[in-house]
């Protein structure tokens, strides 16, 4: 993304006040600010652009970035424009010429913006076309953020909608039965719902397509709902296909089934580059309960029901349908500063050198894919990212490997020869009779309890799983304790022989006492760190 502007501080990254109806998010908030500039960018923010978010003016001066007054005088100063919302036809127009824009895009839906962005000759990074089957994009995918924060939302609003607690009740007033939810999608913004839902209480039931979602449906409270239908439904990179007719027969069948018994439905079914399908029909509302919910959270895409109306909340045959298209944006805070932490990790992956100067990668899978146009020209839809190809000779040797015995420190060796055993044996039985013959009394004794630890420890640290290794710090730590306390007699005036240890004894303690303090003090925060991983 070399544009031709640049200074010795690095390119500016302008951040314009979004002016689509309703959005209250911003690209980029006060703390992020301070991270774009330690990489070496410049950062200038349109006055007023985060009001809506609570991000005053004065908290981006203090972050360090600057305050412009007009949106066209910030297009015009800015190498790279950071925006939530795509750019209108007259923002496009405000582009500088060669610039660059990072932004939700959705290109397969507006072809006539990618044409108008082109003619500027400018460099797109749309955040939507991120591939999310790679791991190292997770921390970028602005989808799942925003996903998230809407699944959030749409309880919260079908909450308000529904007037009845969601959580099952006994009053001294009578008896108030939990509400039935279903959630008809089960990804980011599906599993989101699931959650809150059940939290607050509600018996939550949920389907997807992708019967691998099933368990993460009931790790959240749910239950998950199958259809009928023995198929597939993973489309790759993480989304849902188009199903068959059969399948969605059968699926239509089941959600007319679960309209007539749940009190709120919430609707997430997406697909990539195509309208949002047709789930819950007209008679389906007919035959829910009076005062009955439904949250369609693909109402931008068209909606999920066939009576939601984009944008508005209305009431038919006594059910509510909430068709908001902004419900990440009516938690507006907590949006624009997932989605600036997004791009500021993608700004990261730019500008590894932190000069300021971002730079598309086109040979990176997770830049190639985020990329729908390179200096004019129009790179979308990119190809399939690749995947590393497992080498032949590794595969074949893979069960070979497999039937090894291995402990957690490398892999086992073949057993011990005949030979080689009565060898070891008689070389450490000469070496005992050595000691036993010329070794003081004294020494003896010690030496015997350290070849029986040394053997103990071999016995007890070799032979635990792998999986048990942390758990075991709490025993060593016990152990590696009795080694403190006997080193500490040792270098004690009442240790050793006559109650005066040579030097070398005191030294071996005094080193006896040093590790063990280390092996101890470290268990316990490595111990510490690993439960803190499991901690909410």
């Amino acid at each position: 993304m070399q544009t031709s502007v640049s200074t010795e501080k690095g390119q500016r990254i302008g951040v314009p006040r979004e002016i689509f109806p309703g959005e209250k998010r911003v690209a980029t908030v006060p703390d992020v600010v301070e991270k774009l500039i330690k990489l070496g960018f410049q950062v200038s923010v349109e006055s007023g652009a985060g009001d809506a978010a609570n991000f005053d003016d004065d908290s981006y001066r203090a972050a360090g970035a600057t305050v412009v007054a007009t949106a066209a005088e910030l297009w015009a100063q800015s190498d790279i424009v950071f925006k939530v919302r795509g750019p209108s036809s007259d923002e496009v127009g405000l582009l500088r010429e060669g610039g660059s824009l990072i932004s939700f895009i959705w290109p397969a839906q507006n072809p006539e913006l990618l044409q108008q962005l082109a003619a500027k000759k400018a460099t797109v990074l749309a955040i939507d076309a991120l591939p999310r089957t790679l791991s190292r994009a997770q921390k970028m995918d602005a989808l799942t953020s925003m996903a998230g924060v809407s699944g959030y939302r749409a309880v919260i609003e079908a909450a308000n909608a529904f007037g009845r607690f969601f959580n099952g009740q006994i009053t001294a007033a009578g008896k108030v039965p939990p509400a039935k939810v279903f959630i008809a999608g089960a990804g980011v913004a599906g599993l989101a719902a699931i959650g809150t839902a059940a939290s607050l209480g509600a018996i939550v039931r949920a389907n997807d397509t992708r019967a691998e979602v099933a368990d993460q449906v009931t790790s959240l409270g749910g239950e998950f709902v199958k259809v009928d239908y023995e198929e597939e439904g993973g489309g790759g990179g993480g989304y849902a296909k188009v199903m068959s007719e059969g399948f969605q027969a059968a699926q239509r069948a089941m959600y007319a089934q679960q309209a007539k018994e749940v009190d709120i439905i919430i609707t997430t079914a997406l697909i990539p580059g195509k309208p949002a399908p047709k789930l819950i029909t007209a008679e389906m509302v007919r035959t829910m309960k009076p005062g009955s919910v439904i949250v369609d959270m693909a109402a931008e895409q068209g909606g999920n029901c066939e009576l939601t109306e984009p944008g508005q909340a209305v009431v038919k045959h006594g059910v509510t349908i909430v068709g908001y298209t902004d419900l990440a944006s009516r938690l507006a805070k907590q949006s624009s500063t997932l989605y600036a932490t997004n791009l500021f990790r993608l700004s990261e992956e730019l500008c590894k050198t932190k000069d300021g100067i971002a730079n598309v990668n086109m040979e990176d899978d997770a830049i190639r894919g985020l990329t729908v146009i390179k200096e004019g020209q129009v790179t979308w839809p990119a190809p399939a990212p690749k995947l590393p190809a497992v080498p032949a000779a590794a595969a074949k040797a893979a069960p070979v490997v497999a039937k090894k015995p291995a402990h957690g420190h490398g892999a086992a060796s073949e057993p011990m020869s005949a030979k080689s055993l009565v060898i070891l044996m008689a070389v450490a039985a000469l070496f005992f009779w050595l000691i036993g013959s010329y070794a003081p009394a004294a020494f003896l004794g010690h030496f015997t309890v350290f070849v029986l630890a040394c053997f103990v420890g071999y016995m007890v640290v070799w032979n635990v799983k792998p999986a048990l290794h942390t758990p075991l710090m709490s025993v060593t730590n016990a152990i590696s304790s009795i080694i403190a306390i006997g080193a500490l007699v040792q270098v004690s005036p009442l240790g050793g022989a006559g109650g005066r240890p040579d030097s070398l004894i005191t030294w071996l303690a005094a080193a006896a006492i040093l590790l063990t303090a280390i092996n101890m003090f470290g268990g316990f925060a490595v111990t510490q760190r690993m439960l803190a991983m499991f901690r909410k």
